[in-house]
């Protein structure tokens, strides 16, 4: 696999992978009635649970955990299972979330699993129940004419406070002396890279990339995944006191949300889905951008499929990744450590061997 993948590419790769995966989304997806899709005991059991607080990763942008979770509230699948959800945009302060969800004032929400780590580590505890991909969004930009990221020693890097981790390990695999990079905090203008304020810019893939292609600026995106880096994508967490306590809910809204993501993901649905994000967003949101959001994460995942079922949890990206926070989190992460920290059953419960969602439930 090519390490220096032109902008772009990712979008156009994943077509054939994506027909499989939408094959269980379809139009006869629309919501039914209270508990069509859920036996009248396990209904029941749902109901236990109570208001589900749902809060998102950064308010309502429409990425992967919190496209689909929009999605399936608005398509009725929550109300199908019969599972009282409440949606609640996050501001992006990821300690902020993990706080919340680890107090049991939020049930469920999106963290990646390096912050899922790095959580318990600081002594929040949250529990990670399933993932899109292996492959993070965190990318570094550069201009056309870096062709090795060993170039960058001499330049400057622009970031946003720090280095995500799996930047910093993709710059350690390709062998970069970051002594000899000059690091500044930058703001959230992508231009400072194609102005030539910065050499070299961390984004997110989804983000930056297309604001600078919408703008008309050529540039080449580093992904951690292509230097086989671990990462994780629309991973959901939760706290695992309620989740023990209510595990049928746990596995229903996971199915709720995976059956919405590949209804979404589906070239036939994006534009309703768009719909639904934007009715929440308000009308600042920019639908050509948020679309361009969407499709990079839902082509980057069928890009980069699990080993294991849809939806579910790598015990050996779980496992690598523990020595990425270690190495560059500050915080010593063992694998069994880590392993502790999440639970597949959930996930794996709610998918069949051929990737498809399990719809009705049991």
């Amino acid at each position: 696999m090519s390490r220096v993948r032109p902008f772009a590419a990712a979008l156009t790769s994943a077509v054939v992978l994506l027909g499989a995966l939408t094959a269980c989304g379809s139009s006869q997806d629309s919501a039914g009635e209270q508990g069509s899709a859920v036996s009248a005991e396990r209904c029941e059991q749902n109901e236990k649970a109570g208001r589900i607080t749902y809060m998102s990763g950064y308010y309502w942008q429409a990425s992967a955990s919190i496209m689909e979770a929009i999605a399936a509230d608005q398509l009725g699948y929550f109300k199908d299972l019969c599972l009282d959800v409440e949606l609640q945009p996050g501001s992006g302060d990821v300690s902020q979330n993990a706080k919340l969800i680890a107090a049991g004032k939020v049930q469920v929400g999106p963290l990646s699993e390096q912050d899922i780590m790095t959580s318990n580590a600081s002594g929040l505890k949250v529990l990670g129940v399933s993932s899109y991909s292996n492959a993070g969004l965190d990318v570094l930009m550069t201009g056309t004419e870096i062709t090795d990221l060993k170039q960058l020693e001499g330049k400057t890097l622009g970031h946003k406070g720090w280095v995500p981790v799996g930047v910093q390990a993709m710059l350690a695999e390709a062998g970069v002396d970051m002594a000899k990079v000059k690091q500044v905090k930058v703001g959230y203008d992508p231009g400072v890279l194609p102005r030539g304020q910065v050499d070299a810019l961390v984004g997110f893939v989804s983000n930056e990339p297309n604001q600078l292609k919408e703008a008309g600026e050529e540039v080449t995106v580093w992904e951690p995944t292509d230097f086989e880096v671990p990462g994780s994508l629309g991973a959901y967490s939760v706290n695992p006191a309620w989740a023990e306590k209510h595990p049928t809910a746990v596995e229903d809204f996971l199915r709720a949300v995976f059956k919405a993501y590949t209804y979404c993901a589906a070239d036939d649905h994006v534009e309703e889905c768009i719909g639904y994000q934007h009715d929440l967003a308000g009308a600042e949101s920019d639908e050509t951008h948020e679309t361009a959001i969407w499709r990079t994460e839902v082509a980057v995942a069928a890009d980069n499929p699990l080993p294991g079922k849809f939806g579910s949890i790598d015990p050996d990206n779980v496992a690598a990744l523990a020595g990425v926070v270690t190495a560059y989190a500050g915080q010593k992460v063992t694998p069994e450590q880590a392993a502790s920290w999440f639970d597949t059953s959930f996930a794996e419960a709610v998918v069949d061997d051929n990737d498809k969602v399990i719809w009705p439930a049991p």
